[in-house]
């Protein structure tokens, strides 16, 4: 059974850090995009960052220069750094794997295999 399991958020004030981890079981996605998106209420799921299968990194453009999202095949893990935090940073955070190997996108209907989520919360 493919799983994964998102971990590392909390409660955080402005400008803090937080490290999310996202464990992937089940089977291996390194020919696959890894994603992280995040969603607030009322809201759809909106792209956060992408990896690629050859390391290749993808971020919205509120989060540029203060996330790095990064990943370990070996482990089947994917993590993303999270500093500088700002209040609109408040959400669930997902992580979900590329449907198609080999490729890249921003649209959370190409991924796959979601996590239950991870609270991120940015107090000020």
């Amino acid at each position: 059974q493919v799983q994964l399991v998102e971990s590392g958020g909390g409660l955080v004030q402005v400008g803090g850090s937080l490290r999310l981890s996202c464990a992937a079981s089940g089977r291996t996605f390194s020919r696959n995009a890894m994603g992280w998106f995040r969603q607030t209420p009322g809201k759809e799921r909106e792209f956060v960052a992408a990896i690629a299968w050859n390391g290749g990194t993808y971020y919205t453009d509120s989060v540029k220069g203060r996330f790095t999202i990064s990943r370990d095949n070996a482990k089947n893990m994917v993590y993303l750094q999270m500093n500088s935090l700002k209040p609109e940073d408040t959400a669930v955070y997902y992580c979900a794997a590329g449907r198609t190997d080999y490729s890249v996108s921003y649209s959370p209907g190409m991924y796959h295999n979601w996590g239950q989520g991870t609270q991120v919360t940015v107090s000020s």
